[in-house]
């Protein structure tokens, strides 16, 4: 397999699971989580690696996150927000299409919003503006962005590592002052005389179904593989295993160290140039999504919170081990983050087109 595919099983990154850049990120990340436990920060597992690997990323040191340990932790991500899934999911289904709809006009308006800020405050190039401007979605439209001329790579990828930075850093702690999380945040059960078989075949049809959306370019595949072949078994009970809590904190500490590590090859500088601008466009879109999830609570009975959380404009994976930490409804929050993701790939190149017709 190329090292672009979703599950990397090859010598390369076999041998950079063994290497000292990835040994420096577990140096890094371990310390910094227990620090952060110690201080009482919310999300420590995952803030703590993420502020520790970033600043080390930013001075230079060279750290590296294995990709197949990150695909292996989005699998085991996708298969515990799978606990989730019931049949009691097919009776809410039909509000879906509703917030799904509401999502639609959110990215478009904030697309248009957003990328007319940074093209008159930040003096961003229009299309370098528009892809900035997108809520999430980067991996995929770093893709679409080297195809356009005159698109600022390093813009479009700083924007949107300073809005990630922003968003998965303050939500915890909103989270945490304004909510009743000791009642949200999930139990250390112990999960006994369970089948391995069925843990067996549920991580079997996930590989088998990521590999098939990865080939048929499905954003998320490793999320939406994982999610698609666990709801299956679990709904239909053919698999019924339950993931123990316990494998949350290794999820949230890869999660947030992988983080950290995307700031290789940036400088104080570049970020310090950005993020002013980033700053208040993360703002203008925070505020479209909350109005956006003001919207979906007026037809579909959700924690506000849990509709916060599915609009606002983080990373994917990000965000949905955030629902899973805080119990907000992971399978609903991933499910429309996945749909964003969709609707991402298709407004921004619908955009582009129309811009240059008229130009």
């Amino acid at each position: 397999m190329q090292n672009n595919q979703a599950i990397p099983f090859n010598k390369e990154n076999f041998k950079l699971i063994f290497s000292k850049e990835f040994a420096l990120v577990v140096i890094v990340s371990i310390p910094s989580a227990f620090v952060a436990e110690f201080l009482n920060i919310p999300l420590a597992w995952f803030l703590g690696p993420m502020i520790a690997t970033s600043i080390a990323s930013l001075f230079g040191l060279n750290i590296k996150m294995p990709k197949l340990i990150l695909s292996t932790t989005l699998i085991l991500l996708g298969l515990y927000i799978g606990n989730y899934i019931d049949k009691n999911l097919f009776s809410q289904i039909h509000q879906w299409a509703w917030t799904s709809l509401i999502m639609l006009i959110y990215i478009i308006i904030s697309v248009l919003i957003v990328s007319k800020y940074l093209q008159i405050f930040s003096k961003y190039e229009r299309k370098t503006s528009i892809f900035s401007a997108a809520p999430g979605a980067l991996g995929p439209l770093m893709i679409l962005a080297e195809d356009e001329k005159k698109t600022d790579l390093s813009q479009v990828a700083t924007s949107h590592l300073i809005r990630l930075i922003i968003i998965i850093t303050i939500f915890p702690f909103i989270v945490d002052n304004f909510y009743d999380v000791e009642s949200t945040k999930f139990t250390e059960e112990i999960v006994d005389n369970q089948n391995i078989i069925h843990l067996i075949l549920l991580i079997v049809c996930s590989i088998i179904l990521i590999t098939i959306f990865d080939r048929l370019k499905i954003p998320a595949a490793l999320l939406s593989g994982t999610l698609f072949a666990s709801g299956i078994l679990q709904i239909s009970e053919i698999a019924t295993y339950k993931l123990s809590p316990n494998i949350i904190d290794y999820c949230l500490l890869i999660l947030g160290a992988s983080v950290g590590c995307r700031f290789a090859n940036k400088t104080f500088s570049e970020i310090a140039r950005n993020a002013w601008h980033s700053f208040i466009a993360t703002f203008l879109l925070v505020v479209l999504g909350l109005i956006a999830a003001f919207a979906a609570s007026l037809i579909i009975d959700k924690n506000f919170f849990t509709l916060i959380l599915s609009y606002c404009p983080g990373g994917i994976y990000e965000v949905a081990v955030i629902a899973v930490f805080f119990n907000l409804d992971p399978e609903f929050v991933s499910f429309h983050h996945i749909i964003r993701l969709l609707m991402i790939l298709f407004i921004v190149p619908s955009i582009l087109k129309f811009i240059e017709k008229k130009t």
